[in-house]
């Protein structure tokens, strides 16, 4: 099993990058797939970083957003709704597994957009040398 899920996650990622790839190209699934994957090896230390610090965002965000909505429902159980209840830890556990759900699909797409922009910011340099492309301010936070 743990070679199978090795397996099904390098490809999502080759997956996630032929699509990225495709989208700035146009260009069709296997051969974005091969360029993406090209594209990875040659700017491995980029996409790393890229991925690391998105994940670490992401995951703040998770745990911002359900530490967030559980202090909410406690501040309207407690002073708005005046609920009396034996135990608070029923609701609060619920609506923080829905909570924890529901941020991992929205922000899952942070994730998505960080690898699209990697991708077009790493073709960019491919094609002209330094960037080119896009904002200044962009360029200069990449620097």
């Amino acid at each position: 099993m743990c070679y199978i899920e090795c397996l099904e996650k390098v490809t999502d990622y080759i997956n996630e990058s032929a699509y990225a790839y495709m989208a700035v190209s146009g260009e069709n699934f296997v051969k974005s797939a091969w360029n993406g994957f090209l594209l990875n090896v040659k700017h491995i230390m980029k996409f790393s970083f890229a991925n690391l610090i998105a994940r670490v965002f992401i995951f703040l965000g998770k745990v911002g957003i359900t530490v967030g909505n559980v202090f909410s429902l406690l501040f309207i159980m407690k002073t708005i709704v005046k609920v009396e209840t034996s135990s608070i830890f029923g609701p609060c556990i619920v609506v923080g597994l829905f909570t924890y759900f529901t941020a991992t699909v929205f922000l899952g797409l942070f994730d998505t957009a960080v690898l699209s922009m990697m991708t077009s910011l790493a073709i960019d340099m491919d094609m002209n040398g330094t960037p080119k492309f896009g904002p200044p301010t962009f360029h200069d936070s990449v620097k």
